[in-house]
This record gives structure tokens, sequence and C-alpha cells, in this order.
């Protein structure tokens, strides 16, 4: 709830800067953050295995991400994270997109 309060704020403040682009990157980053907690939340190999099953990975991918002994960033970018928590996933689960609602704003 905090975070779509404080991307409504600010698309909503800046709304005649041209900013697209800073957007879109600070999306990509927002998402990579919030794949990363998802990550470190899940703390156990076989936790991270099971949410992996859940979310429609296959299962030797899921096993292959799971064991992986990388950092949490690192592990945030992986494909299998990424298609995992893709775009339609993120905004089922609640994430706004600075984008989505800086197009709103501008095209009214």
């Amino acid at each position: 709830m905090k975070l779509t309060q404080f991307v409504r704020g600010w698309v909503n403040y800046f709304p005649l800067a041209d900013m697209k682009g800073l957007l879109r990157e600070s999306d990509e980053w927002l998402r990579h953050k919030i794949r990363t907690i998802y990550w470190k939340q899940w703390k156990k190999v076989k936790a991270k295995f099971r949410e992996l099953k859940k979310l429609g990975v296959e299962e030797e991918k899921a096993w292959i991400c799971a064991n992986m002994r990388n950092g949490n960033w690192h592990c945030g970018g992986y494909f299998v994270l990424q298609t995992a928590f893709n775009n339609k996933k993120l905004r089922e689960l609640g994430y706004p997109t600075f984008t989505e609602l800086y197009l709103k704003v501008c095209e009214n």
C-alpha cells in the first residue's frame, strides 16, 4: 500500500516532465528488488524449490535454481525468477509500476 501511494504521488507530482525512460529504469530496478526480497524470504532450499514450483517453474529448473549459492541480489536477476515473477504476476500481487501510472496520468 505504501509503495502504491509513493508511486502515485511521484507520478502525479511530475506529470509534465518527460521521464518515461527514468520510470522504465526505476521499474526494472523495483521488480529486481521485489524478486530479491521474495528470494530472501524463502530461506531454505526446500522452501525455494516449493515456492518456485507453485509459481509454475519446471521441476528441474526449480531444483537447479533453488540450489544456487550466489547472493540474493544476483539470484533475483536469474531468468527463472524473472519468468516466475513476470509483470502480470507482480500486478496480481499488488505491485504497481511507475510507467503504467505515468501513462494513465499523461493521457488525460
